[in-house]
Formats: C-alpha cells, structure tokens, sequence
C-alpha cells in the first residue's frame, strides 16, 4: 500500500495534541476555548445566507423542469402573446442538459482557487454571474436554440464554483462540533429553492407567462449577492463584526487545519486514498435518484397521474419539503452524537448515510407499484426524499472529515462524479419511459433504488471520518513543526 509522509494513505495520523489541535479529538471530547453562542452569531448567520443563496440557484433551474405539451418550450396554459417556440424533444433534452455541461467543468478549479484565496468571491460570484445570465434567456431563447444551449452552458459554468467554495469556506469558519449542522442547514437551501420555486415558477407561467419566471429568479439572484458581498468574509479573523469571544472560539478550535492550502496539492494520495472514492461512488449514487426526481418528476406527474401545472408543481414540490426539514435536523442530531461522544466520526457518517439512501430506496420500489393512484405516489415519493435528507449529514460532508484544509477541492471532485448522474439521469428515464407506459416508470424507480443500495454499501464498507495522513499540514513542515489532528479510533 502507497504511503506519505510515513502513514498509511488510507489511515489518519496518531493524535497529537498542542495548541492547534482541532476541537474534535477521539469520540467527539470536546477541549480547547469556551464555545461562542450560536444565537444570533456570525457563523449562524453565515449558514442562512448560504441557504438562501443555495435556494436563488436550486430556484433558478426550476424553470426547466416543468413538463413540455405538444412538442413547446412551456404548456399552453399562458397568457395570450407569450413566446412559444416549436422544438422537438430531442431540442428540448439538449437544453436541459447543456447546464450540466458547464456544471462539470469548474467544480475542481473551483474548490481549489476558493481552498487557495478564499470562498466568498467565488460563491458570490457563482450565483451573481447565474442570476445575471438567467435574465438574458428570454432573449436568447428569441435568438435561437443554439444561442440558449450556450446560455445555459455558462450559468452551469458559474454555479459550478458553489458547493466546493461553501465547502472550502466552511474549513475555516465551522468548529468540528458544528460541522454537521452548519453545513447541513446551509445545504438545505437547495431543497427549500425546489421547493419553493416548483409552485411559484408554475403560478408566475399561469399568470405573467414564463418569460416572468426567468426575470424573477434572476432578479432574487442579484439583491441576494449584494448582500452576500456586503456581510461577509472569508475568515473569521476578518470580520469586521464578529466578536473576539466567538473569533477566538472558531479559530482556536479548528487550529491550524483553517488555513488556506498552497498552490501545491497531494493529488495522487488523494487519487489512491480509499475514503475518499467511497464518497465519490456513494454521491453518485445518491445522486442518481435526486437528479431522476429533479428532472423527470413534474413529466411523471403529467403523464402517469394526470395532474395540471398548477397541482403538478404543488406535489413536485412536495418531497422536497420534508427532505429540507430533515437535512436541517439531520446536523442537528450528529452534533448531538458527537458532542455527548456516543458514536465516533465514522460510525456517525456511516449511519446517516446508509438511513439516508437504504431507506429511501425501498420507498422509491414502492411507487412503481401503486399504480395510477396519485395520493399513493405523492406519499411514498415525499416520504422517500424526507429519510433520504439524513444523508446531508453524512456522505455529503465527508470531505471536511477526512481533509479539512482541502474540503473544497474534495467537494469539486466528489461533486464533479456526482454531476455525471445529472447527464445520464434524464436519458436513463427517456430510454425507459419512450413508450409511455407504467411499467416504464416502474422500471425507472426500480433502477434508481438499486443505485441507491448500491451507494450505501459502498459507503459502509469503505468510508471513514478520520482525517487522513496526506491532508495534514505542508506548509508547516518547512517550518520543522509537526501538523497536529484529531482522529476518531
């Protein structure tokens, strides 16, 4: 087995203990300053701006997923002088996926400039540069297919940078012990944007037409970023408005993990470093089944059980709901796991995960199976993605255990693989569903709960919340000092 530094790749360093050491040491002991209240505090407040700035660009894709009628770019359930544009299905597949397309390809780059300068440049700017070009697909839409293919392109190109800033920024403003929660609550916003964006995007079609959808959401995507851009900062050290009490709790606890990483990384550990491919399989895998649902729900509540646009947006939002409600309890409770020391990193991890994607998958086999019956359908599916917000405090922040000074890097990877469903997803259940029939649909969440089994196996077997031996400080070790972390047995 390849090794660095003279550990094991695949194992975490002993524990050291001296002034850096993070809070979060063997099963959760908490040492080091007085904790800070999290009562109107800068870190709290830092986690509802991210969740609002994660529910702006969740909200901005939901204009897209709303089903096509009769070979149109909307239903015809719009105001008289609405633009229509007749493009074929294929046409239509192609510009929901061209988003993907450039999605792909700034995770990386992305999670290693915001582990490098910082990550509130690249968060806001992320979501500033999305909303602005969401304003322009009206027009681009007018100017023609290709024009909107290449529209798309781009805000894909500039969400893309999102999660792995959020995570990389997180490395240096989350105490261990609050990891769970922090990055849990601000994630949720993606859920609470679907959500809330599926009904209000199908009432502004009805009422203003669907080039109103387009305004609005980018409209809400630029006042969020200015606010984004006048509160916050990249470090708690230079805050202009946090308090040296709540400062010094945030930096002392993480220690010398907060800090930026170099221009250099440790990338063929992190190529051979078994955790961290058991997170990329396990995201990927969780991600089938989010992206069968994102794109292809609102179609199967058409076609299969008959709803109209408006009812339709109201169930598709549905089970988006409950998976915001317990992605946000979810860090909750591991917090509460660690901090009472029941349960080590790893074994919570675990566990999230596997209620998070076993469970949801049974409930996805029991859709395919209830027939035409609409309360049945809405039931399971809401229930499904409800358990499966358990996950957020599991899979989905692993990358901050295993490497915290490469957190947004590891999340532009990990990130970049779970993309990949988004691409194959919708096709997958084009292919299934092209005659139309219930056994299509049946087929698609039968599929989609294998892949999902599947990744929480994987995860089982081969995931750790130690902090592995490649992450730990270099550019102390030109210095002569030795990196401290913490580790769970």
């Amino acid at each position: 087995m390849a090794t660095s530094g003279g550990y094991s790749i695949n194992s975490a360093p002993e524990d050291k203990s001296d002034e850096n050491t993070p809070l979060l040491t063997g099963k959760g002991q908490q040492t080091g300053p007085k904790a800070a209240s999290q009562c109107c505090s800068v870190r709290y407040n830092l986690a509802i701006l991210m969740f609002f700035g994660f529910a702006v660009v969740y909200g901005l894709r939901m204009p897209w997923t709303h089903p096509s009628k009769d070979n149109t770019t909307q239903t015809p359930d719009q105001p008289d002088g609405t633009p229509r544009f007749l493009w074929d299905s294929e046409t239509q597949g192609m510009l929901q996926g061209a988003f993907f397309f450039g999605y792909l390809l700034t995770q990386i780059p992305g999670g290693y400039l915001a582990g490098r300068f910082g990550g509130s440049l690249f968060l806001g700017g992320g979501v500033l540069g999305t909303a602005a070009l969401t304003l322009l697909t009206p027009l681009a839409a007018e100017m023609g297919a290709y024009w909107l293919f290449a529209l798309r392109a781009l805000e894909g190109f500039g969400e893309g940078v999102t999660f792995p800033a959020m995570m990389a920024m997180w490395a240096r403003w989350a105490p261990p012990l609050e990891r769970s929660r922090l990055i849990s609550l601000s994630g949720a916003g993606a859920s609470f944007g679907a959500f809330a964006a599926l009904p209000l995007t199908g009432f502004i079609c009805h009422a203003l037409g669907w080039p109103a959808v387009f305004y609005c959401c980018g409209g809400a995507g630029c006042v969020w970023a200015l606010f984004w851009f006048l509160l916050v900062s990249d470090d708690p050290r230079t805050h202009s408005r946090i308090s040296e009490l709540e400062k010094n709790y945030i930096t002392q606890s993480i220690g010398s993990q907060g800090s930026a990483h170099g221009w250099n990384v440790p990338l063929l550990p992190m190529l051979l470093s078994v955790p961290l491919w058991a997170i990329i399989v396990s995201q990927m895998c969780a991600n089938w089944s989010y992206y069968t649902l994102l794109t292809s729900l609102p179609t199967y509540m058409d076609t299969v059980l008959h709803f109209d646009l408006r009812q339709n947006s109201f169930l598709s939002a549905l089970p988006y709901l409950g998976g915001l409600v317990f992605s946000a309890l979810s860090g909750v409770l591991a917090d509460f796991l660690l901090e009472r020391e029941l349960l080590s990193t790893t074994a919570v991890r675990k566990i999230f995960t596997v209620i998070g994607l076993l469970l949801p998958a049974a409930f996805l086999v029991a859709v395919g199976f209830v027939g035409c019956s609409g309360m049945l359908a809405v039931t399971f599916l809401t229930v499904s993605s409800t358990i499966g917000g358990f996950s957020a405090a599991g899979v989905f922040i692993n990358q901050i255990d295993i490497a915290p000074r490469y957190a947004g890097m590891l999340l532009g990877i990990t990130n970049t693989f779970g993309t990949i469903p988004g691409v194959l997803a919708p096709i997958a259940v084009g292919h299934l569903t092209k005659d139309h029939t219930l056994l299509g649909w049946r087929s698609v969440f039968c599929v989609s709960a294998v892949v999902s089994a599947f990744g929480a196996l994987v995860f089982t077997l081969f995931g750790s919340g130690k902090i592995q031996s490649w992450a730990v400080l270099t550019e102390t070790h030109t210095e002569g000092e030795e990196s401290p972390c913490g580790s769970d047995p």
